[in-house]
């Protein structure tokens, strides 16, 4: 985010075109992303002690609300699509890039996929899923802590990913600022790695409030660490009762199977939804034809 200041005190927008730059690489480049930095609260976003509540309040409000109506755009592209987008959101280190390339090796042959990758610097994740063979986007976000719905609104542009296919949105590694920003996915999915600690849901409860799915990754593991599954499972699902849970580990394949069952369903009902829509739409144009014929006829 940038800050312009005018009356009222300042004012937020996304940043727009001007103040990000795609590279030769593919990497899109943002400026001065961090939110003014002034509030306590579900964005974690302010720091400004002599700020009134009422004004960080109202200014959370304006951020979330421009943000909201970027992903309405972009989950309108991934419904009109037949798209199947999925955000990924995790602390650093979880291994959420390696469950992504091993997840795009397993199912490129069936179905279209394409990437954006979002960090603070470098484009070394998007160099990694670009070698699978997908398209990806790398943005960096500077100082930001997180993707917003404009920035993958302009990487999807610049993607075009194709109909019928998987858009996998790998968000920075942080466990509460993007879990107030919506992206326009269909789903958020939190990576949790049993080399963290598995009171992680009770710590970032937002985070696992917004989530469709929890992925426990790196199970291959689990005999050299002190992590309770079934605790962090527990905990998660108090935090959001009926949380589903798959556990996986992305350099064995292990859990795989259920895995790809859960993204393939997705897939499938994406697809189903936009038959849906075009269907009710020829529907709709059927009866208006009728319509003009009747009146040509009447006439």
């Amino acid at each position: 985010m940038a800050t312009t200041r005018g009356e009222g005190g300042p004012r937020y927008r996304s940043l727009a075109p001007g103040g990000a730059h795609q590279h030769a690489d593919g990497t899109w480049h943002t400026h001065d992303h961090a939110h003014d930095h002034a509030a306590p609260g579900p964005l974690g976003a302010v720091h400004d002690h002599g700020m009134p509540a009422e004004r960080i309040v109202a200014i959370e409000q304006d951020i979330l609300a421009r943000n909201d109506a970027f992903a309405a755009r972009n989950r309108q592209l991934f419904r009109d699509r037949g798209s199947f987008a999925l955000n990924f959101v995790s602390s650093p280190g979880s291994g959420k890039t390696t469950l992504l390339v091993r997840t795009i090796e397993a199912l490129k042959a069936s179905y279209p996929v394409a990437v954006v990758e979002g960090d603070q610097q470098t484009s070394l994740d998007a160099d990694r899923i670009r070698a699978t063979g997908a398209a990806a986007v790398q943005i960096n976000t500077g100082k930001g802590c997180h993707l917003d719905a404009q920035m993958v609104g302009e990487a999807l542009a610049a993607l075009d990913p194709a109909e019928d296919g998987l858009v996998l949105i790998e968000n920075v590694g942080n466990l509460v600022c993007p879990a107030a920003f919506d992206l326009g996915e269909a789903h958020k999915v939190v990576v949790l790695s049993v080399t963290e600690g598995d009171d992680k849901p009770e710590k970032y409860p937002d985070m696992f409030r917004a989530a469709d799915l929890m992925v426990v990754n790196k199970v291959d593991l689990l005999p050299y660490v002190k992590f309770d599954v079934a605790a962090a499972v527990e905990r998660a699902r108090r935090i959001r009762p009926g949380l589903p849970v798959v556990e996986v580990s992305a350099t064995s394949g292990a859990g795989f199977p259920e895995w790809l069952a859960w993204i393939e369903a997705g897939i499938a009902a994406a697809r189903d939804a936009r038959d849906r829509d075009l269907n009710a739409l020829r529907q709709r144009v059927a009866e208006l034809e009728a319509k003009l014929r009747a009146a040509g006829q009447a006439a």
